[in-house]
């Protein structure tokens, strides 16, 4: 706080120690300075009428103002002046108090944020809900199996929620995802002979932890109903690796063998349009899904994005 004459430029004439040390400034480098002559350092012209308001008791409320130190860092600071009277009811002091709202002002910034993106994430899940309803729903079947294709599919979306949930939406790792992509299926529960997975935790991106566990799920659900997990000797190699030759880029194997023949499906359903079309308008990748006499084979070449474009 300080007190100011009502001479014009309302000079300081006190300074307490929280002032001093919320703007930088010496004592003496305060005293009987013109208080406007300090604020003309660190504010900008918009702010002066209203400090000069504020001393004339014409604001409404307490203006913040955006001020700056005497070693040019920045805060934010609400100012409430109230005039001090005489016995005749004259004004002859001032009485300005700050309160330093930068912490507050950051805070609010960071919930904006943080609502930004939580609608974000709102809208992309929403929108994924609505690509898995719409896709069960496309082609006749029988009730109960439209409701399993739904359930199944927003369960790993949901269980993917909850692992990048518990490293506070910053991404996952690649080996934890796929563990939390298979571990639902019964048939890999206890069975580790039956398959093989090979690479480091390469760091994901929600967006694209996402978008690969959904691919995950796909295959493992195909494999479990008609591939290498249909039958008692079935075995899958999952692997992969990251090159940057020119960008980062994952290049993810699924491989199946010794399961039953294989021959390509007559149409194509919502697995396949999520591995080879939505990995690829999601992410920008590439995706290749054969289906070899000896087993369904997928490759996935999609960008590793840096933390600045995630």
């Amino acid at each position: 706080m300080i007190f100011t004459d009502v001479e014009p430029g309302h000079p300081v004439i006190f300074a307490n120690d929280a002032f001093l040390k919320l703007t930088g400034y010496a004592r003496e480098e305060v005293l009987a300075k013109s208080f406007q002559s300090l604020l003309a350092l660190g504010v900008d012209s918009e702010t002066m009428p209203i400090v000069e308001a504020a001393f004339g008791g014409e604001c409404d409320r307490d203006p913040e103002i955006h001020y700056k130190r005497k070693n040019g860092s920045e805060f934010w600071a609400s100012m409430f002046v109230s005039p001090v009277c005489d016995e005749s009811g004259t004004v002859v002091q001032h009485f300005v108090s700050f309160a330093d709202l930068t912490d507050h002002r950051q805070d609010n910034a960071r919930c904006k944020m943080l609502i930004d993106e939580l609608n974000h994430r709102v809208k992309n899940t929403l929108s994924t809900v609505q690509s898995i309803v719409t896709q069960a729903l496309r082609r006749p079947a029988e009730p109960e199996a439209i409701r399993e294709a739904i359930e199944s599919r927003i369960l790993a979306l949901s269980r993917s929620h909850d692992l990048l949930t518990n490293s506070n939406w910053e991404g996952a790792g690649l080996h934890d995802l796929v563990d939390t992509a298979l571990h639902p299926f019964e048939v890999v529960a206890g069975h580790g002979e039956r398959f093989t997975i090979v690479g480091d935790n390469v760091h994901l991106s929600p967006k694209t932890a996402l978008s690969v566990a959904i691919a995950l799920h796909e295959l493992a659900t195909n494999a479990v109903k008609y591939g290498a997990f249909s039958n008692d000797a079935g075995k899958i190699a999952i692997d992969w690796t990251v090159s940057s030759a020119v960008e980062d880029r994952l290049v993810l194997r699924w491989r199946e063998r010794d399961g039953p023949p294989v021959t390509p499906p007559t149409h194509k359903g919502f697995g396949s349009w999520v591995i080879e079309r939505g990995l690829a308008h999601e992410l920008g990748g590439k995706v290749t899904l054969e289906y070899l006499s000896h087993g369904v084979a997928c490759t996935i070449d999609i960008p590793v994005p840096t933390e600045a474009n995630e």
